[in-house]
């Protein structure tokens, strides 16, 4: 027996989909953002799809074929755009689409000619290192040009392309840049001019020292608990005593001359109780 050539009147959203050469998922997007009226449901629960619901998903296929937005379709269903209007803006995205692709055939011809990640790079930056023969750039120095590039633009790049030609025919000059180079990363950007050479851990420890006494300064605690007893003291009192001797401690104790317990200096010549606020 031959199937009927009349179509069925309506059809689930998975044959609907099919038919129109797109998914279940795209259909329930539509739905989402008002593309396609969101037909009733049968006795089952499911969306029954009839003529006109099939008819407007061909269209939305062949709108989107040709590049139009879901956006200007809405519009365009809804007659709330002129058709020119958006005719005109898809010609602009297509010519800027046409504008990526030809130079992504031009990157693609530099790389086919340099035959190295170079010619990813702008055209000023490769045709100013054509020249140079292979081998000459190390990787780090195309990772420097990328960067740079990055930051100040294909000029900047090109300038800096200036050096590593200046440096390829010299191996002497290069090293000497290099060793310069990984001088000036090994400096210490946390160094005070001021402060005396010492090693690096030593002036670490020294600082830590120092970090302690003003804290045993400013901080004068009751007497150490049993726990600190059994390590030599509070932390900070420990520190000090360690920088200063157990007499230099001693004196971080003792008030400042001219000050008496229970008093505070808020102008010269005059005291106040410490319990005034």
């Amino acid at each position: 027996m031959y199937p009927s050539a009349t179509p069925p009147r309506e059809v689930e959203i998975g044959d609907a989909a099919a038919f129109a050469g797109t998914t279940p998922r795209a259909i329930r997007h539509y739905h989402q953002i008002g593309l396609l009226p969101e037909p009733e449901r049968g006795g089952d629960g499911r969306r029954r799809y009839g003529y006109d619901d099939v008819i407007r998903l061909l269209w939305i296929r062949k709108m989107s074929e040709a590049g139009i937005s879901l956006d200007d379709m809405r519009a365009a269903f809804d007659e709330a755009r002129d058709v020119e209007d958006v005719l005109g803006r898809l010609e602009e995205t297509l010519a800027a689409q046409e504008a990526d692709i030809k130079r992504q055939r031009a990157a693609v011809q530099r790389l086919r000619v340099v035959g190295s990640p170079l010619g990813l790079l702008s055209p000023l930056v490769t045709d100013r290192l054509s020249h140079l023969p292979s081998g000459a750039l190390r990787p780090s120095d195309l990772d420097a040009l990328l960067v740079t590039e990055r930051i100040f633009g294909p000029l900047g790049a090109a300038i800096q392309a200036s050096v590593f030609i200046t440096l390829a025919p010299h191996p002497g000059l290069r090293a000497e840049a290099d060793r310069l180079d990984a001088a000036d990363a090994a400096l210490d950007d946390t160094v005070d001019p001021h402060d005396p050479p010492e090693a690096g851990p030593a002036r670490a420890a020294r600082r830590t020292v120092r970090a302690g006494c003003r804290r045993h300064r400013r901080d004068q605690r009751g007497p150490p608990t049993g726990a600190e007893r059994a390590v030599g003291g509070t932390g900070p009192e420990a520190a000090c005593r360690a920088h200063l001797g157990t007499a230099g401690a001693a004196r971080h104790r003792r008030p400042r001359p001219g000050r008496r317990a229970g008093t505070r200096f808020t102008s010269p010549g005059v005291r106040w109780p410490s319990s005034v606020p």
